[in-house]
């Protein structure tokens, strides 16, 4: 490993460092992950000679600005279907089109809520993607619980379901989605294999999490508000479904077109957007949804867009130098064989990194084969599906529904690491012990 490649790895665990202690620091996560990832840049470059020896000296300056142009292109893929995603939301929210999930839900029980909550989430998670569900789980959390320090439990329960509910299905998560289209694992295979163990890793930390929660809520704090919207019950149907069955439409329009996801967002935030305008069309101008829509845009959260922009840029720089690569490869020679090891190691480092460069790597390194544990459907691909997905949940920032629920509720990294890591690693290692069950005893 070389002196660049060293100071490239220092820069990030050193950010990661900072970002962990938040808390105590006081210098806000997005500023020091937009630090770690122009540092690392500036370091590839410098040794650029090293990193790239095949390619000319005149030119490698164009191709490691190509390069970064490729990765913020993914980054802006994954950004934009954030925001338009989080949009979306916030407009079938803002017009009571999340009331039925609301009463659903709804109990005066502190420890019902949380149950419910657990399984609305995890299924849609599965229906929808990870991400998008725990936008939704948290706007209808905001509802029914206003005091924060059980909303923060029943924020980290979200993450955690959201992840297990995403591992088992084939467009529950980026990670699933990627291994589905490259055929290493099929819808009914991983349904079957996988479902099971991602519900014991929702159901044992949602076990341990309840006794966090007693009595009841007051009687007017998870009561219905009155209604802000001019909208009729027929017309927040259609919002609802026209954003929610829009979600679900994202990966067929994917299929269908071969379009990144964001633009299937973006048709679906168009559609939603030019709809709502047409039901407001008979009131006063400065009611129009027009209005509306840019006030929610302008109230996203930026500094969580800016912070998933800086990991996922860092990161992109550790998988350019081979550093993930090297990585996959010493854990395949350490525990050579032993693909429950291997797969759960992957399942802890993609709660520090994200699990995206991490699958990739693992679909580069592990050939497909016609028979055995690398088969389609077979023991290795499975549970990297399940250590991926589930995996993440550990830490905060360990998936793209914890950074989210992280830019929404305020939590901070040193909370999370210290009142739910380790309930969601019994979670994790609870699934693979089933799993392993599953194909030694039945």
């Amino acid at each position: 490993m070389s002196t660049l490649t060293i100071a490239i790895v220092i820069v990030f665990v050193a950010g990661y460092l900072c970002i962990a202690l938040e808390s105590f620091t006081k210098i806000n996560k997005a500023a020091i992950a937009l630090l770690m990832c122009v540092l690392c840049w500036t370091l590839l470059m410098v040794g650029k000679g090293a990193f790239y020896p095949d390619v000319a000296a005149d030119g490698l300056v164009g191709h490691i600005s190509e390069i970064i142009e490729h990765h913020l292109g993914d980054a802006g893929g994954t950004l934009f279907f954030l925001m338009g995603a989080m949009t979306i939301v916030e407009i079938v929210d803002s017009n009571g089109g999340f009331n039925f999930v609301r009463d659903a839900i709804k109990t005066r029980s502190k420890r019902k809520l949380m149950w419910r909550m657990a399984f609305m989430t995890f299924f849609l998670s599965a229906i929808l993607d990870n991400l998008t569900t725990s936008i939704v789980m948290i706007m209808v959390l905001r509802k029914l619980v206003q005091q924060r320090e059980d909303r923060l439990i029943y924020a980290a329960l979200v993450v955690i379901a959201a992840n297990s509910g995403g591992a088992f299905s084939p467009i529950g998560d980026v990670t699933t989605i990627m291994l589905w289209i490259k055929g290493v694992i099929t819808t009914q295979g991983v349904i079957t294999e996988i479902f099971i163990p991602s519900l014991i890793s929702m159901v044992v930390p949602a076990f341990i999490l309840q006794y966090s929660l007693k009595g009841k809520f007051d009687k007017s704090q998870n009561l219905p508000k009155a209604e802000v919207t001019q909208f009729t019950k027929v017309q927040r149907d259609i919002i609802f479904w026209l954003g929610v069955g829009g979600l679900v439409f994202v990966p067929i329009f994917k299929t269908l077109t071969h379009l990144p996801p964001f633009m299937g967002i973006l048709l679906v935030l168009g559609i939603l957007w030019t709809v709502t305008e047409i039901f407001h069309h008979n009131t006063a101008e400065d009611d129009t949804m027009a209005k509306r829509v840019s006030d929610l845009l302008s109230r996203i959260d930026l500094s969580t867009i800016m912070f998933f922009l800086g990991i996922l840029m860092a990161v992109a720089v550790l998988q350019e130098i081979g550093v993930l690569t090297a990585l996959g490869q010493g854990l395949n020679t350490a525990f050579s064989g032993n693909y429950y090891l291997i797969n759960g190691i992957i399942g802890v480092l993609s709660a520090i990194v994200d699990n995206v460069p991490l699958v990739a790597g693992c679909m580069g390194m592990y050939p497909v084969a016609a028979e055995g544990a690398m088969a389609v459907d077979g023991i290795f691909w499975q549970l990297l599906a399940y250590c991926a997905g589930v995996g993440g949940s550990m830490l905060i920032i360990g998936s793209a529904a914890g950074v989210v629920v992280m830019g929404l509720e305020k939590i901070t990294f040193g909370w999370y690491m210290k009142k739910i890591t380790w309930i969601a690693f019994v979670g994790y290692l609870a699934g693979i012990l089933w799993y392993w069950l599953e194909k030694a005893v039945f």
